[in-house]
């Protein structure tokens, strides 16, 4: 009691708050006694809750509510008279006149049906067309409001955005709904054309075409429950051909009476005449302010279930939320039928579906939400169809079956075996045919030398498969020419990047096998190691170690404005030199990788270059210079010589490294490179730099970064990328170049860094800096001497 008396006192408080702020009486009363009431408040506000449970439990119709007025049924939350309704869903029944209408807010709408399943509600907009108001001089433009006759934003309904349009009929006019917010919404534009060939006008709507010729219809985005209609004529001649009028419609609805509407002779009728609309409904509906459309102010389902609409035991709450709206509505669970909006027998009843024909063909039994349907006893079969039950012979049935099912049950497991063991053998017989046909034998007899290297160049097929996750898409690294490249984990935990080829040429095998027995001797610091070799499938498959930093491509092209340092690339420049020079020159017989691009450099984590992809690669007898092949290799950086001849040779790589050196100093693309003059990279390179204006094709942190190096560099390109073979250096003379540049840089990096550490003594030693002629002159011979000093004194 102590706590009802204290809710009660707070009420009472409550509501003598004064509507005046200067009544200062009633305010030291509030303001002497709101202390102790807000302390007794904790204490009353479970009785509040209650309270409020209650008054929504009871929001329940009176007895002796209308449910029908006419023709038209009024289901509750819907009704007629004071206590039928739930608030803003009031209606009228107009009896004066028969037939009874019933009519929604002021009047305007003649309400035909209502939907609780698609919460709609169709009307008769009897009004017809927007009045419009000619304002301005030359009357051509006019206001007006579409209104449900609700009021605002408050109300339950909206225009249906999916079962509405806007009409405008009338020539060279243009009507635009706006929102409350002078938001334009939609709007659409009729015309009436003049032709030079007939002196008349023309202006024709078929039926069912209103696309603009005499009227227009367009779809409503945005359901509001008023708008405010814009017209203005676009042109005042031909105005008077067709009726002008503004409507919102059902749609579908002008296209059958697109002929009457379009009659000029019957204007005055013609906007009079009812037009359908439909609104949809929502309990707690609320319009949100555009602009917070992705805010905090949302509502659909109450929290609190006490507090729903939803009244029958077996009825669900559904969010309608839009765009521009929110609020909740509710529907009977699946198997139920009724009125979710009411308890006890008025609401959501249970459906009978065995009594719905064709529903089930067999025994049929009704349960609580659903039903059971089952073949007859002695019959089986799908109960569904009609005539889908057959009687059958029980015992027998199962006598039959039960054998059928043990005899059935061997006969897979036997097949099963025996499928599995023809798969095996079938396996093996193919992986012992690929092995043959892949000169297994041939690169075992190769690698018998050396055991080691035998056990770890032949690997077999399920180590690969497991080390891919039998090789997924999702472990590729990436693709080319030769194959595609897929990243793995042996099972001695190393990672590894698995290269798969596409074919095989069969005549190409044998020098396959040849390359992988020297790579696998092969142990230079700046060439990725090949692990080892797979030949049991009909592509060999090679693995190389894992190189985690990606390609110089990739380091290069990119979107920033800075890339690699200048001292890095030259690094990076004399390291792929060195691994190259040590192909062509160190190994028993050269290799000429003869596919030099920054696309197959790669970077560790560290950025040092590791020459890749020996996919295309040809090893030369060492009593011979060249070979003569098929052209290969990548657009742009190929040799000319090469392409035009197709001898393969030493100085096809020293070609291609040239492009790469040109690539590095300049950032450019060489197979997409275009110059003005429409040049390709190396030879507007060529030419710019015999005219001694590099700087239009620099890359902008090299001309920051680099010194004179950079013109050497840039000379030993030029010197690499000459047309004839004869004409470029060898790969060893290359690299002792960028080795003598790079140590250049080194000491001049050095010096600077000892001139800012250094202290009064230090600075009395002179370290030649960049640019003086000390530098100039520990460089005692040029590069064309360097070529020469090089070929006498290989090392």
């Amino acid at each position: 009691m102590a706590q009802w008396h204290s809710f009660l006192r707070y009420l009472a408080l409550f509501m003598d708050r004064p509507m005046d702020p200067n009544a200062t009486k009633t305010s030291k009363y509030r303001e002497d006694t709101a202390p102790a009431a807000l302390m007794d408040w904790a204490t009353a506000a479970p009785l509040l809750v209650v309270v409020l449970q209650l008054c929504s439990a009871a929001a329940q119709p009176s007895g002796g509510c209308p449910t029908s007025c006419g023709d038209v049924s009024v289901p509750y939350p819907f009704g007629i008279g004071t206590g039928c309704s739930l608030p803003g869903f009031d209606l009228a029944c107009d009896r004066t006149r028969p037939p009874p209408r019933l009519l929604l807010g002021d009047g305007t709408l003649h309400v035909v049906d209502i939907s609780l399943a698609n919460y709609t509600l169709r009307a008769l907009n009897t009004a017809g067309a927007v009045q419009l108001n000619f304002s301005g001089g030359d009357g051509t433009q006019a206001t007006g409001v579409w209104s449900s006759g609700v009021g605002g934003g408050g109300g339950p309904y909206v225009v249906s955005e999916q079962l509405n349009q806007l009409v405008l009929t009338g020539c060279n006019a243009q009507a635009t709904l706006l929102g409350d917010s002078s938001n334009i919404i939609t709007g659409c534009s009729s015309f009436c054309s003049i032709t030079d060939k007939w002196a008349g006008a023309v202006a024709s709507s078929p039926v069912g075409a209103c696309s603009g010729i005499g009227c227009c219809q367009t779809p409503i985005p945005i359901g509001r429950p008023n708008y405010t209609v814009q017209f203005m004529y676009l042109d005042t001649e031909l105005t008077s051909l067709r009726p002008t009028a503004v409507r919102v419609a059902e749609r579908g609805w002008f296209d059958t009476v697109a002929t009457q509407m379009l009659n000029a002779s019957a204007a005055d009728s013609v906007v009079r005449t009812p037009v359908p609309v439909v609104l949809e409904w929502a309990l707690a509906s609320t319009l949100i302010d555009p602009g917070d459309v992705n805010g905090s102010n949302t509502s659909s389902c109450p929290m609190d279930a006490a507090r729903s609409a939803c009244r029958s035991s077996h009825s669900t709450c559904h969010s309608v939320a839009g765009n521009y709206r929110t609020g909740y509505v509710c529907q009977c669970q699946r198997g139920y039928d009724g009125n979710p909006y009411l308890a006890g027998d008025g609401g959501c009843q249970d459906i009978n579906e065995c009594a719905i024909p064709e529903t089930c063909f067999g025994a049929c039994t009704n349960t609580d939400g659903g039903f059971e349907c089952r073949c007859p006893r002695g019959a089986r079969g799908n109960p569904f169809v009609e005539g889908g039950c057959v009687k059958t012979f029980l015992g027998l049935g199962i006598g039959l079956g039960v054998g059928s099912g043990v005899g059935l049950l061997l006969l897979v497991l036997g097949g099963a075996f025996v499928t599995r063991r023809i798969k095996h053998r079938a396996a093996r017989t193919l992986k012992r045919k690929f092995f043959n046909q892949n000169r297994g034998h041939l690169l075992q007899q190769l690698v018998s030398q050396k055991t080691d290297i035998a056990e770890r160049m032949i690997i077999p097929l399920e180590e690969l498969e497991k080390a891919t996750n039998n090789f997924d898409t999702t472990r590729e690294l990436g693709g080319g020419g030769h194959g595609t490249v897929y990243k793995g984990i042996l099972s001695d935990q190393h990672v590894v990047a698995i290269k798969k080829a596409k074919a095989a040429v069969q005549r190409e095998i044998d020098e396959f096998i040849n390359e992988v027995a020297i790579l696998s001797q092969i142990n230079h610091r700046n060439v990725v190691k090949l692990f080892g070799c797979c030949l049991e499938t009909q592509v060999p498959l090679l693995v190389y170690e894992f190189i985690p930093n990606g390609t110089l491509y990739e380091h290069l092209h990119v979107e920033t404005p800075a890339s690699l340092p200048w001292h890095c690339r030259l690094r990076i420049a004399t390291e792929s030199a060195r691994a190259l020079a040590y192909l062509h020159m160190a190994v028993s017989f050269p290799i000429i990788h003869r596919d030099i691009k920054s696309h197959n450099i790669l970077l560790d984590g560290s950025l040092t270059a590791k020459v890749s992809d020996f996919g295309a690669s040809r090893c030369i007898p060492a009593d011979q210079t060249g070979i003569s092949t098929a052209i290969q290799g990548t657009f742009g950086y190929l040799d000319p010589m090469y392409y035009y001849t197709g001898r393969l040779t030493e100085k096809s790589d020293v070609f291609s490294f040239g492009v790469v050196l040109i690539e590095l100093l300049t950032r450019k693309k060489p197979y997409s490179y275009r110059s003005p003059k429409e040049d390709g990279l190396v030879a507007h390179f060529t030419t710019l730099l015999s005219e001694g204006d590099l700087a239009d094709v620099l890359d902008a942190q090299v001309v920051d970064e680099g010194g004179k190096e950079v013109r050497e560099v840039a000379s030993l390109a030029a010197t690499c990328v000459k047309l004839k073979a004869e004409d470029r250096p060898t790969m060893r003379q290359v690299e002792m170049t960028l080795e003598s540049i790079q140590a250049s840089v080194e000491q001049v990096v050095l010096q600077s860094v000892t001139a800012n550490i250094s202290d009064e003594k230090q600075k009395a030693v002179r370290y030649p800096l960049r640019g003086d002629t000390s530098v100039e002159s520990t460089r005692q011979y040029s590069l064309e001497e360097e070529y020469l000093l090089s070929a006498r004194y290989p090392r």
